[in-house]
């Protein structure tokens, strides 16, 4: 593990990119010490067998969230299941998983991780919303238990400490993936088109945090929440004649921008970029679909078909559930976990840091590497395309970025 101790010169991005990183939700969505868990029990470690280890599934089974939750959880137990071969067991170690419902509050997600902690587990997973994630991060490193989380995207969890991970991707990939489909930014355009809320204005900033620290020009297009005639603001977009439009939407006027930016000619005149969020929201762009080029997290068949998601495809729809776009969080994370126990024991969370610290594997989305200095989920990412409109809309892999190129800058962490 890495401590300040060592002397280890920490390097760390300017402030004002992880600002707007941190609060851009790109495209989809102070705690005090618990009880101190005990120290690593001194005879626990790979040769102890016959321990359970209780894992803290901490994740939004209820409230705004709780379609992701959902999509995580179920991709938790069928990876969980084909990590260790459908015996519940790694390394002679029972894995034992109890479910706490934050319903998107940070609140109650310290409460239950506090209560879980002085039950003495020593392994946190979950977190659908940023803004849990990082109240449950700094809890983990008081108490030196293992944190996995899940699905939220913000870039302020890497590197936010020694025990912390993410078995997802964080926005800066987001953005990177866009930024490969402008290809060379030098002298390009870029237009932010968003409302003019604290969602819309923190996109913009990341995008030029982003792309305009490549070279291109990064302005914006916002428009009042409040506006339903949408058509000024789609000439606005073409009037400028960008290279790339990135849209950043939110709220029930997402069918209408689409359909004014089509109306328009913005879609034939421009590149337009957004994000691909899950299954439900395919039918909000309309004929507008199969003009868009989607950056892309996951959807379903995105990863080739490889043995990993066929296991987890196969493994969810046998239990009832539905892949979708979160659905790989839940189930790299449940890998994690097995990784964790198999190299690092059942109860010494330091040696389970450092079992997963520049690991690499095979994963849902292809080959996947946890980096060793800010434990970065470096994985590849997506472009596609919609086919199809409505309900009948179904997205098409366009191509493949490879983790490397889409790597976030290093962030070591911050102890």
């Amino acid at each position: 593990m890495r401590r300040r101790a060592t002397g280890t010169v920490r390097r760390h991005r300017s402030h004002s990119v992880a600002v707007a990183l941190a609060s851009a939700g790109l495209l989809l969505a102070g705690c005090t010490a618990a009880g101190k868990a005990g120290e690593a029990d001194s005879a626990s470690g790979k040769d102890a067998k016959d321990q359970t280890v209780k894992v803290g599934l901490v994740y939004s089974r209820t409230g705004l969230l709780a379609d992701y939750g959902k999509q995580y959880r179920d991709g938790f137990m069928a990876g969980l299941d084909h990590a260790t071969k459908g015996t519940g067991k790694v390394a002679g170690h029972r894995i034992e998983v109890t479910e706490q419902d934050d319903a998107g509050d940070p609140g109650k997600a310290v409460a239950a991780a506090k209560n879980l902690i002085g039950k003495g587990y020593k392994v946190l997973a979950g977190t659908t919303d940023s803004g849990v994630a990082l109240q449950m991060a700094p809890l983990a490193a008081q108490n030196k238990v293992l944190y996995i989380s899940g699905p939220a995207a913000t870039d302020a969890v890497t590197g936010i400490n020694d025990y912390t991970f993410r078995s997802g991707r964080q926005s800066y990939q987001d953005i990177l993936t866009a930024g490969a489909m402008l290809g060379e930014a030098k002298g390009k355009k870029v237009t932010v088109l968003a409302q003019d809320s604290t969602f819309g204005q923190a996109n913009v900033a990341a995008v030029q945090a982003v792309l305009g620290a490549k070279g291109a020009k990064v302005g914006s297009v916002l428009a009042p929440p409040s506006a339903t005639d949408l058509t000024p603001f789609a000439r606005q977009v073409k009037a400028g004649r960008p290279d790339l439009v990135f849209v950043a939407w939110a709220g029930s006027t997402a069918p209408a921008l689409w359909t004014a930016l089509d109306q328009q000619g913005v879609l034939s005149a421009s590149k337009v970029v957004t994000g691909l969020a899950g299954t439900a929201s395919y039918p909000v762009f309309g004929n507008a679909g199969s003009k868009v080029s989607f950056l892309a997290h996951y959807f379903p068949g995105a990863g080739g078909g490889n043995a990993v998601e066929k296991s987890m495809l196969d493994s969810v729809t046998k239990a009832g559930g539905t892949p979708d776009l979160f659905t790989p969080d839940g189930f790299t994370a449940a890998q994690m976990v097995v990784r964790a126990v198999a190299e690092g024991g059942a109860t010494d969370s330091a040696a389970m840091v450092k079992a997963l610290e520049g690991w690499s594997f095979d994963g849902v989305k292809g080959k996947e590497q946890i980096r060793a200095e800010d434990h970065a989920l470096v994985q590849p990412m997506f472009v596609a395309k919609l086919r199809g409109k409505g309900a009948g809309a179904r997205p098409e892999l366009v191509g493949t970025e490879p983790m490397d190129k889409v790597a976030p800058p290093v962030k070591p962490s911050a102890g």
